[in-house]
């Protein structure tokens, strides 16, 4: 069996703060399970609370070779059946789309609003998400578009095409997939909640007014949050690619959002840049070039205000498909009792498999109508676990995920939607 020679744990915010360094856990004096050997350690169990006993007896190395073998098997079984999920996955985006579009210019209506956020909120979630992160590389055949090297990125022609939204898709792989993925609850982490709220969490305000903020957030974090932050990842990214330093006082673990940019400015980019690089080429064109044509049609059949209604169903459509992703996205890493790191580690270890289980939750799932009103992001664990597969691989992977867990006693917390 494995130990845990250096383990502290407290409470924050319904997170558990369980910290296991990574150069501590060991099985047997020769195997190295973690980033560093370290020596056997006797480890006094007294220190575990109650739910936290399973560490005592739980064996790394063999719960690493069942995960890798599960992800293997999931990976090269890969094929026609994933790309035909995929083909019907974006059949169903584009039909909440075309309907929305199709029916934007005749008043502020539920039908549009629904339809345009859906057909926003999946194109974002599942059909970007998944292929920027290569589910369908190596078995879609269209190596030219759904491809993580060719998809929505290079050009702004692929950027329209492929996957329009406020976040640059470039900035989005770098924030998302790398920084996210290979630091999961470290504070490196730049979607680390808690530690992006801590401002308004230590303001002395009302409680009421930091809940009204939140639900500000809510509905505006897109773009608001999003899309200048994972800007700035891809411009740290590019400075530790050319071996450049980050700015005197700045910490690069900050989040930088509009109202940062707009107050104090950022030292990565000017208001300028953010403004026509990124956010303005999605605000012109969604927003108001895009329904342009019901100017004309509206004249030709004697409708009124068709741009106008569409103009208003796209910012409601666009509040609603921001609340729709903050509820998908940001309650992944939010469950009951999560776990947080202090300590980094390496990529596909022991180590890395097990964080992934500990600092995610997965919610209901089974059906392709379930999984699509979630985005596919209801398989976090299994998402964050290989993050190169596709839909329908953590489709079958979830069950044999939970039974690795339980024959090992990891704890995999799947939550109500509520």
């Amino acid at each position: 069996d494995s130990h845990a020679s250096q383990l502290f744990s407290d409470r924050h915010n319904s997170r558990r703060n369980v910290i296991i360094h990574p150069t501590t856990w060991v099985v047997k004096s020769s195997q190295l399970i973690m980033c560093k050997q370290e020596p056997t350690a006797a480890y006094d169990t007294s220190k575990l609370a109650k739910d936290e006993q399973w560490i005592e007896k739980f064996d790394l190395a063999a719960f690493t070779a069942d995960v890798k073998r599960l992800g293997d098997e999931l990976e090269k079984n890969q094929g026609e059946e994933d790309v035909r999920h995929l083909r019907k996955m974006v059949l169903w985006s584009n039909m909440c789309g075309i309907i929305g579009f199709l029916t934007m210019g005749f008043g502020v209506n539920p039908v549009a609003i629904i339809g345009l956020s859906t057909f926003t909120f999946t194109r974002w979630t599942m059909i970007a998400h998944h292929t920027c992160h290569g589910g369908y590389d190596k078995c879609h055949p269209n190596k030219n578009k759904w491809n993580r090297f060719k998809f929505a990125i290079g050009s702004f022609w692929r950027r329209f095409n492929d996957w329009f939204d406020w976040m640059m898709p470039e900035a989005w792989n770098v924030e998302h997939n790398n920084r996210h993925h290979y630091n999961l609850s470290e504070i490196e982490d730049p979607d680390l909640v808690e530690n992006n709220l801590v401002d308004l969490r230590e303001a002395p305000v009302p409680v009421i007014v930091k809940y009204l903020f939140v639900l500000i957030n809510v509905v505006t974090w897109k773009w608001f949050y999003y899309a200048p932050n994972t800007y700035k990842e891809l411009k740290l990214a590019r400075l530790r690619r050319q071996n450049q330093p980050i700015p005197e006082g700045v910490n690069p673990a900050d989040a930088v959002t509009i109202r940062t940019v707009l107050t104090s400015g950022s030292p990565f980019y000017s208001t300028w840049e953010l403004f026509s690089v990124v956010l303005g080429p999605y605000l012109l064109i969604h927003f108001f070039l895009t329904p342009l044509p019901l100017t004309f049609i509206g004249d030709y059949f004697g409708i009124d205000n068709m741009y106008w209604s569409a103009v208003k169903n796209l910012a409601f459509a666009e509040l609603l498909t921001n609340a729709h992703g903050f509820v998908a996205v940001v309650t992944n890493h939010a469950g009951d009792d999560m776990y947080r790191f202090r300590e980094g580690c390496r990529p596909f270890s022991g180590s890395f498999y097990l964080r992934q289980v500990l600092a995610s939750v997965d919610f209901a799932m089974g059906t392709d109508l379930v999984d699509f009103l979630h985005g596919f992001l209801n398989y976090q664990i299994e998402h964050h676990l290989w993050p190169s597969l596709s839909m329908r691989s953590y489709q079958k992977a979830a069950p044999l995920v939970r039974e690795i867990c339980a024959k090992h006693g990891v704890p995999y917390v799947k939550e109500n939607v509520f």
